[in-house]
């Protein structure tokens, strides 16, 4: 048993693969990835770097969007390949330190079709995949899937990482037409790819010869025929103030009849219908009867790429500073977990030293608060200075003016 187990491992090793793999650990991005050139657009830069804060200042580098109300389109060919009968999955990391307010953080996989200088936001593309915010009506994870020239969306709300620090995205697309979506290495979401997307007509359509019987009844309930109205139940709705009084000065002549003002009237009791009772004749709701959709064909490829030639980040950001990185494109979801395994320490060590900076930033704005304060102080004792050296009744030079006093 031991012997199969260990024989089952090494047929898994031999056939994982690892088909894009990038860290941005030195400036050799720079001759892979290809900034788009399209026409029209003016498209922010990125820069390598690990932030304002981070764990490792080296191994935590990735590219962050570096202006304001930009564009970003930037991409990365690989050697393509089919993920026929075998599973896919997608991993990047995303870090919006700026406390991102309105932008993408997704990724977006091509085929070899691609124009990486011509890259924008209607570039076709197979798969869409990661996080977008904007306000707080908007904190979701796409999942876009191309499927014969349309793109479709996920039915499901999954909701996205809002916070400052770094985060695992992983897409898991395996050949049985199920996937699965992990963030920070714990599942998410999980499902079936025919029954979350759109992809196919229903199985099952409303039989349109089929209406419902003319003499079906689905009221439960209906008035009770033997009920009656009470004889005193008819009263006004409102009736004179039995409390009020003409005033004195009410002049009949100049006012007019004096009337009493109207109050609602306590034994009122509205509209009177027979009680309910329940019906005899009640058949239930009636469900519209289903068949075969005759448009339905069942498409066990649901998951297929058949050509995965490119990744690029291509997003729409109102407040840049976000950073992407440890891009991995593989079959082997183990591997993948492996990757994204450290994300835990990377966290601890980004909220240590960003509490630090912080406690550094308000320590300093104590400081300068306390010495403007000082010198004002300074201030004010100076001009109380002053007030005290002027004496009332203080002699003042006067001028001569050549007279004699008598």
């Amino acid at each position: 048993m031991r012997a199969f187990a260990v024989l089952l491992a090494a047929i898994v090793a031999v056939n994982a693969e690892v088909y894009f793999e990038e860290g941005f650990k030195d400036d050799s991005w720079q001759k892979t990835w290809v900034q788009s050139e399209h026409k029209g657009v003016e498209y922010g830069k990125f820069v390598h770097t690990a932030g304002k804060f981070f764990n490792d200042a080296d191994t935590d580098k990735g590219l962050q969007t570096s202006q304001d109300a930009r564009f970003y389109a930037l991409s990365n060919k690989f050697t393509p390949f089919s993920n026929k009968d075998d599973t896919l999955v997608i991993q990047f990391s995303v870090k919006h330190e700026q406390n991102i307010d309105c932008g993408g953080g997704y990724l977006k996989v091509f085929d070899c079709s691609v124009d990486q200088k011509d890259l924008h936001g209607e570039t076709p593309y197979l798969v869409m995949f990661g996080p977008d915010i904007c306000g707080p009506g908007t904190k979701k994870v796409h999942v876009i899937f191309s499927y014969k020239g349309k793109n479709h969306l996920i039915n499901k709300d999954i909701r996205c990482k809002d916070d400052v620090f770094t985060h695992f995205y992983t897409l898991v697309v395996r050949a049985d037409n199920t996937y699965e979506v992990l963030i920070d290495n714990e599942k998410v979401e999980s499902g079936s790819l025919e029954d979350d997307w759109d992809f196919l007509p229903p199985k099952k359509i409303k039989d349109p010869e089929a209406k419902k019987p003319e003499d079906w009844d689905d009221r439960a309930t209906i008035p009770d025929p033997d009920d009656t109205k009470p004889e005193d139940w008819d009263k006004p709705e409102h009736i004179p103030d039995p409390d009020a009084t003409k005033p004195d000065d009410w002049d009949d002549e100049m006012d007019g009849e004096w009337e009493p003002p109207m109050i609602d009237n306590p034994e009122y009791k509205g509209e009177w219908k027979p009680k309910q009772i329940d019906n005899p004749a009640y058949k239930g709701v009636w469900v519209h009867p289903e068949v075969d959709n005759p448009e339905y064909v069942e498409d066990k490829s649901l998951y297929l790429r058949e050509e995965v030639c490119a990744v690029g980040v291509d997003v729409w950001q109102v407040k840049s500073g976000t950073i992407f990185d440890n891009f991995l494109i593989t079959n082997d979801l183990e591997a993948a977990k492996k990757a994204a395994a450290s994300v835990k320490d990377t966290q601890e060590g980004e909220k240590k030293v960003k509490d630090a900076q912080e406690a550094e930033e308000r320590k300093k704005a104590e400081e300068e608060a306390a010495a403007e304060e000082a010198a004002k102080d300074d201030e004010d004792e100076d001009d109380e200075d002053d007030a005290d050296n002027a004496l009332p009744g203080e002699a003042t030079e006067v001028e001569d003016d050549g007279h004699d006093e008598l």
